[in-house]
Parts: structure tokens; C-alpha cells; sequence
């Protein structure tokens, strides 16, 4: 049996970040997060086992890493030298930080580049595919910062694996993709456009056992890995059907057409409007309707068949 890559995750902490993290160690690998030098002081050292799965804090959710074998690198992302000493220790890299720090993955790339031991770079991206999207702003500039990282990475001819996996339904479909709520509505709901454009849901647990499932197989070597799961690659009026059958209501729905959408994007403030464009994208531009090319790109699904991902269905019985 071949050896299992040893693994570095940037970003541990995030929504996708702890998850990658967990399904590393799950599947047997090596495990190692960057973790800033005044964090790794802070940890108690206890050996008691302490479940975050829903941790409060990174303190929490560092400590559950480190007692369940995952290995503490101090580093930073900003930090040339501890970035190197850290990756000299590893196989495969996989960035999953936020959207406020996409720029700084070029210190990753010339940290890559001088360790020269990476058989794989994942690039923070865990969205849209930013090669095939047509998002306004503020969505937009986020998807060119993450498009000329790839740009970087294949001019380094950094072996790499990009995963696009669309809509988390912890964002989506937590409230029926509701830009200004978070509970699912059980009286009224927003219809962006028309209701009718195909979106790709996944939960942040599964994207994280997708990443890891990549990580060593050579078909996704210099691909992209797109998660569009045939159980939940649904239009937005297929969401709203599937929630009034679990309730057992029909809802008032209202549908919003794309000018007043762009409207709101424009007239609504941080946070408000990223998720406002983030759901345009989604839901009108629809970003998540493309042809692959088997030359680059690769389904999930396809790679994956045995593996039983969770439906937006089963997602939804959560919120009833």
C-alpha cells in the first residue's frame, strides 16, 4: 500500500479549514496546521480530549486538533521562513484561508517554490469556479484575486489541485439562500430571478472529505475538482419545494427579479452585500451551470461513487 501524504492545512480554523483538518486525520494522514507562535503558548496541555465541533474558540478548536495527533507548526502565512520550515515537513499543502488574505498565497507559492518537496499545492478557492464565473462586485474581485493565484501557481509549475465546491449549505441553505436571515422561512420567501437556475450545495463536512479524497489521487493531479452532487445540484424553486413538503406548508413566495437584486447589491453594505452578489452568482448568473473539460476538470461524484455524501435533503431535516 502506497504511503499516505503527510499533510499541511493554512487555515485550520475557518469554516472549510477545521474540516479538511478532521477528515485528514480520519483517513490516516499525517497531519500538521500553522499556527501562529502567540496561539501555540496559549494551548493547555492537556490530555483529556476535548470535542469542537463546535468550538467557540481557535483556542478550543487548536486544542482538539493537537489531542487528537494533528502536529502544531508555528508559521504564518506572512512569515517566509517559518512558511518554509513548515512545508519541508510535508507532502501536500492545502490553503483554506478567508477571502481578506487571497493575496498572501503568493508567499505561499515562493515558499513552495524554495522548499521544492510539495507533490501537491491546494490553493485556497473551496467556491465558484473563479475560471468560468460572471459574479458583480464584490464577489467579483475576490474570484480574480483566487483566478491569478492559479495563474502563479501553474507559471511556478507548482503541481496543484483547485476544488470548486460552489455552495456550502451551511450559507445557502441554512435560510433558503434569505440574504437578510439566517433561520429557514416558514411563512415567506424570496425568490431570486426566477427560481429556475441550477445551484451545486455540499456541506462544509463533505468538502473537506473531498479534498482530503483528492489529495492523493493521481487523477486530480494539475485538475479541477468540481463537487456538483447529482442529489443536490437543484434549482432554487426544487430547495423551497423540498422545505414546504418537510413543514408541511406551502410558503408566499416572492420572486426578485435580477435588476432589483442588482439594486440591493449596490444600495447594501459589507456584509450584506457580499452575500447579496454571492447568491447572484449562485442563484441568477448561475455559476454553477458549466461543461466540464475531461482534459482539466474532474466531478467528484464521478471520482468518488461510493462515497455517501450528505443530500440537501438530509440537510433540511436538520432545520425542521
Amino acid at each position: 500500500m502506497a504511503t499516505k501524504s503527510r499533510i499541511l492545512v493554512i487555515g485550520a480554523t475557518g469554516a472549510i479549514g477545521r474540516h479538511i483538518v478532521r477528515a485528514s486525520v480520519e483517513a490516516g494522514h499525517a497531519t500538521y496546521v500553522l499556527v501562529s507562535n502567540t496561539t501555540v503558548t496559549e494551548i493547555p496541555n492537556k490530555s483529556k480530549f476535548i470535542a469542537a465541533a463546535n468550538p467557540e474558540t481557535k483556542l478550543d478548536l487548536f486544542e482538539s486538533f493537537k489531542t487528537s495527533g494533528v502536529t502544531l507548526l508555528t508559521g504564518s502565512i506572512s512569515d517566509h521562513e517559518s512558511l518554509v520550515k513548515a512545508i519541508k515537513q510535508v507532502d501536500v499543502v492545502i490553503c483554506a484561508v478567508g477571502r481578506q488574505v487571497i493575496k498572501d498565497q503568493v508567499n505561499l507559492i515562493h515558499a513552495i517554490k524554495e522548499a521544492g518537496t510539495v507533490k501537491r499545492f491546494f490553493p485556497s478557492e473551496f467556491g465558484v469556479d473563479v475560471d468560468r464565473q460572471d459574479a458583480v462586485e464584490p464577489v467579483r474581485q475576490v474570484c480574480d484575486e483566487k483566478a491569478r493565484i492559479r495563474r502563479l501557481v501553474e507559471a511556478a509549475r507548482i503541481p496543484y489541485t483547485y476544488l470548486c465546491c460552489h455552495a456550502l449549505t451551511g450559507y445557502f441553505l441554512r435560510g433558503l439562500a434569505q440574504p437578510e436571515t439566517t433561520e429557514p422561512p416558514r411563512d415567506k420567501v424570496l425568490i431570486l430571478g426566477d427560481g429556475n437556475v441550477k445551484g451545486a450545495y455540499v456541506t462544509q463536512e463533505d468538502v473537506g472529505t473531498y479534498t482530503i479524497k483528492a489529495a492523493d489521487d493521481s487523477r486530480t493531479l494539475n485538475k479541477t475538482v468540481h463537487i456538483r452532487l447529482p442529489a443536490n445540484y437543484l434549482t432554487l424553486n426544487e430547495v423551497v419545494s423540498l422545505w414546504e413538503k418537510k413543514i408541511g406548508k406551502t410558503l408566499e413566495k416572492t420572486y426578485v427579479p435580477e435588476e432589483q437584486v442588482l439594486k440591493n447589491i449596490q444600495e447594501s453594505s459589507l456584509p450584506l452585500k457580499y452575500r447579496w452578489a454571492l447568491y447572484h452568482s449562485q442563484l441568477i448568473r448561475g455559476d454553477a451551470v458549466y461543461d466540464i473539460d475531461p482534459a482539466k476538470d474532474v466531478e467528484a461524484h464521478e471520482l468518488y461513487p461510493d462515497f455517501k455524501y450528505t443530500t440537501a435533503s438530509e440537510f433540511l431535516n436538520q432545520l425542521v
